[in-house]
């Protein structure tokens, strides 16, 4: 059976990918921190359905930590590894620029040399549309320049691709960096838009909008992405970078009016100036995660925010 280790593995991203890992036989190695991002609880709640699971095992390290993640590697024959872990959020990045360099950078470099220590087959590295800081041309190509971001976070995003080609380059490491663009879906985080902005509106809070409005995300169904990640595993790429996105763009106006239409609740708005380090657009060229993944992403947003906010009202009372 093939041992998967997966970084971040109780987190939003980390937690879906658990689950389908898990369906599909393979023995799935779950490292998380459970840092205070956000609740501890959340992630917890996320992995409940596995523990009892004979293919699943939890370590609870940092990747921070060299010599507890070693002891992950000795103690687990790995066959492959999928670096979800990170510290996200671009405003928060901007506050804390130190701790993103070592929790990302750092932490990623770390799992690089036990990777190429330990003999791993494939190594997936998340990584982030925020690489593209305020590309204009759109759609965001691979092939496009990426030497000028705006926020730490997506600083250290582009360091940590950096090192997967080193490490690429130098040794027997198949690398993948997926570049995700703006992942939403049931278990999101808690710091996003689909959630804050759903909670707010149902329990009739004040909505902060920065800027007018009129910004664009390419918002990607979490069930997609994990379907990209997915091929990404089964292949044996040398070293490539590849976007996962819906290649939709959406309005910040438009998307307020969807939770609006699916809560049947009225937005208190709120308009604030545009924050440092936000982009007016991300919108993914996906024509090479077609060719090389066979991915096609399938969930309209007006689809997608219909399953998180059923999910929400099931769930948000009680974490």
């Amino acid at each position: 059976m093939t041992t998967i280790l997966v970084t971040g593995g109780a987190g939003f991203i980390g937690s879906h990918l658990c689950k389908k890992l898990i369906e599909q036989d393979k023995v799935v190695i779950c490292l998380d921190n459970f840092n205070n991002y956000y609740s501890p609880l959340r992630k917890i709640e996320n992995i409940k359905p596995f523990l009892k699971k004979g293919n699943f095992f939890l370590q609870v390290v940092d990747v921070t930590n060299k010599t507890a993640l070693e002891e992950v590697f000795k103690k687990h024959k790995l066959d492959k590894v999928v670096h979800l872990a990170a510290r996200a959020g671009v405003r928060p990045s901007i506050e804390q620029p130190l701790l993103y360099q070592e929790a990302n950078v750092q932490g990623t470099v770390n799992l690089l040399e036990l990777s190429k220590k330990y003999g791993i087959k494939n190594f997936i590295f998340g990584s982030s549309s925020s690489v593209y800081g305020e590309n204009k041309k759109i759609p965001f190509s691979e092939n496009d320049n990426v030497d000028y971001p705006i926020s730490p976070y997506a600083a250290s995003k582009k360091a940590c691709e950096l090192f997967c080609f080193t490490y690429s380059h130098l040794t027997n490491l198949n690398i993948v960096c997926l570049r995700f663009f703006t992942v939403y879906g049931p278990q999101g985080r808690p710091d996003m838009a689909p959630y804050l902005f759903t909670e707010q509106i149902q329990r009739g809070k004040e909505l902060i909008r920065y800027g007018d409005g009129t910004t664009r995300r390419d918002y990607t169904y979490i069930d997609d992405i994990i379907q990209g990640i997915l091929a990404a595993l089964e292949k044996n790429f040398k070293f490539e970078i590849i976007n996962l996105g819906n290649s939709q763009t959406v309005e910040l106006n438009y998307f307020i009016n969807v939770i609006e239409g699916l809560t049947g609740k009225k937005a208190k708005i709120k308009e604030m100036p545009e924050q440092s380090g936000d982009v007016p657009i991300t919108y993914a060229d996906i024509s090479k995660a077609k060719k090389l993944l066979g991915y096609n992403p399938k969930t309209k947003i007006e689809e997608g925010m219909e399953k998180f906010i059923r999910w929400y009202k099931e769930n948000h009372s009680n974490i």
